[in-house]
């Protein structure tokens, strides 16, 4: 586990979800693009591992495997997303050796059925087999932006069906009490919803549309 992040808090976040933490977060970290989760029902956190690689190129893939960590989350990016399979069987096995977490491929995957199968997660934009080349060094352990979001090396990500959030390094600890207190919220919630109660009329929703020029809706 990298730097100050504890594995507790780790978990507490991958137990939460994405939807929960992005909201406790104050709807901060979204990587807000399409992702598929190659293994669904799975959620999984952890302190990203990044490769920033070339356009259309791998190399930094494999040169980033010499530094992933058990309980990372291997984040594969490149300057543009392309249908471009940046990660398939062999680097699979390798990130397993690592211990990896999860992989998150900002491009496309290929070997698909080999990758259900594995006990890590991988969350990828395309299914494609069109190689890549390793011609280009890229970078490894940098900041990249990712669906409108900046994820640097250390940042916590959370990944399940709904898609994948982050949160700095500097905020999981806030992060993992302000999701304490909205599960305890929710579950509150969730006791009156179950009684009968309706959200419409416990948020003020029919009183303000009552009240309003338009007048009831009937």
């Amino acid at each position: 586990m990298s730097g100050a992040v504890t594995a507790s808090a780790v978990d507490e976040l991958a137990a939460a979800g994405v939807a929960t933490v992005y909201e406790a977060y104050g709807r901060r970290g979204l990587l807000d693009v399409e992702w598929t989760p190659l293994q669904p029902g799975r959620s999984i956190a952890g302190p990203a591992r990044i490769a920033r690689c070339g356009q259309g190129d791998n190399r930094a893939v494999h040169e980033v495997m010499t530094h992933l960590r058990p309980g990372e989350v291997l984040v594969l990016t490149m300057p543009e997303p392309e249908p471009v399979a940046l990660f398939g069987d062999l680097l699979a096995t390798q990130a397993a050796a690592c211990g990896a977490a999860a992989v998150l491929v900002d491009a496309s995957v290929r070997d698909s059925a080999e990758l259900e199968r594995l006990d890590y997660g991988v969350w990828t934009r395309w299914r494609r087999a069109r190689g890549a080349t390793k011609n280009e060094r890229g970078s490894v352990n940098v900041p990249v932006e990712i669906g409108g979001t900046t994820v640097a090396p250390g940042d916590v990500l959370v990944l399940d069906d709904d898609g994948v959030t982050a949160v700095e390094a500097a905020d999981v600890d806030s992060a993992v009490e302000a999701v304490r207190e909205r599960i305890a919220k929710e579950e509150g919630l969730r006791r009156r919803w179950a009684a009968g109660e309706f959200s419409y009329d416990a948020y003020g929703m029919r009183e303000a549309d009552e009240n309003s020029p338009e007048g009831a809706v009937t």
